[in-house]
């Protein structure tokens, strides 16, 4: 498959993995990247170090592009830019904040620059930057949410800047990527499917509970606040909702409740008291399988997708 994102990093397939706190280390993004697409490292929460010793790590585990996932809202965010600038993954990606003021300094690194940004208004900003391509989520995605969905992002963002645009939230078949191939997408972003993988170091009790879901156990914690946070359904995020919609629970205590769930559910598999960050479509996710099978069977389901259309045109 040929777009203009495996233009921009030399991959099989315009598929990169999304980058997914207390989850997506080097393993996982080797894992992605080996089997065609292009893996990603979470700097969220991290160390520098950590960040380091992770960039080594894949590319003992992979000749091919890898990127390194950038938080803004970080207080450490300077010192992990230098040493991705040192270290020189294929490329970045860069969320929560503003990324302009960093894209300089990573491309005089030679290092690939594609910001997650929520609207038009930040894509034709990043665009004029100087970002090589970047990344546009819909709230179906799993984790840190906006308002608007992935259809509405395609239909607007994509024909709004000439830059190769990247599709994320609720993509978890072929379809869904040829979807946004059809579109007009240079690629697709997909996290949740991939935490099902063998090589996701992710806690089995949550590769379990997603293997468990229905199509309707998605739910969005924090939404009233400004900054959901969408999961599967479990005492805490039940909870949490009640509390939240009943109004009568501070800002700050909601804040505090939440803070360290996403960690308790991924790391210590707490499926009670931790929040399950996952994307809203989770019927495709049935097995824990090869990261190499799960990225054979997207790109199948993608092609025949691709080659049905047509027939529409008769």
């Amino acid at each position: 498959m040929k777009t203009r994102l495996t233009d921009i990093l030399p991959i099989k397939y315009p598929i990169i993995q999304g980058a997914m706190a207390w989850i997506s280390d080097a393993v996982l993004a080797a894992a992605v990247t080996n089997a065609g697409g292009a893996g990603i490292i979470a700097a969220g929460g991290r160390t520098a170090d950590y960040i380091r010793d992770e960039i080594r790590k894949a590319k003992s585990l992979t000749d091919g592009p890898f990127g390194v996932n950038v938080q803004l809202m970080a207080q450490n965010k300077d010192e992990i830019v230098d040493v991705i600038c040192e270290e020189k993954p294929a490329f970045v990606t860069l969320g929560a904040g503003n990324p302009v003021p960093f894209l300089a300094k990573f491309k005089e690194a030679g290092i690939v620059t594609i910001p997650v940004v929520p609207n038009v208004k930040l894509a034709k900003r990043v665009e004029a930057a100087g970002a090589d391509a970047l990344i546009v989520e819909g709230m179906e995605a799993g984790g840190h949410i906006g308002t608007i969905t992935t259809m509405a992002q395609m239909t607007q963002v994509i024909p709004s800047v000439n830059i190769p645009v990247i599709i994320a939230g609720g993509i978890a078949d072929g379809r869904g990527v040829a979807a946004a191939l059809l579109m007009g997408a240079a690629g697709v972003q997909i996290g949740t499917r991939f935490l099902v993988a063998e090589e996701c170091g992710v806690h089995p009790a949550f590769k379990q509970k997603l293997i468990e879901a229905t199509d309707t156990d998605s739910i969005v914690t924090g939404q009233t606040m400004g900054h959901g946070v969408r999961g599967l359904k479990n005492p805490f995020s039940l909870k949490y909702v009640e509390l939240e919609c009943a109004g009568q629970t501070p800002k700050e205590e909601l804040i505090k409740m939440a803070t360290g769930t996403n960690k308790l559910a991924a790391v210590d598999g707490d499926m009670e008291n931790g929040m399950i960050q996952a994307g809203q479509s989770l019927l495709p996710i049935t097995a824990i399988e090869p990261m190499q099978t799960i990225m054979d069977r997207l790109v199948e389901e993608a092609k025949q997708t691709l080659q049905g259309a047509s027939a529409i045109l008769g």
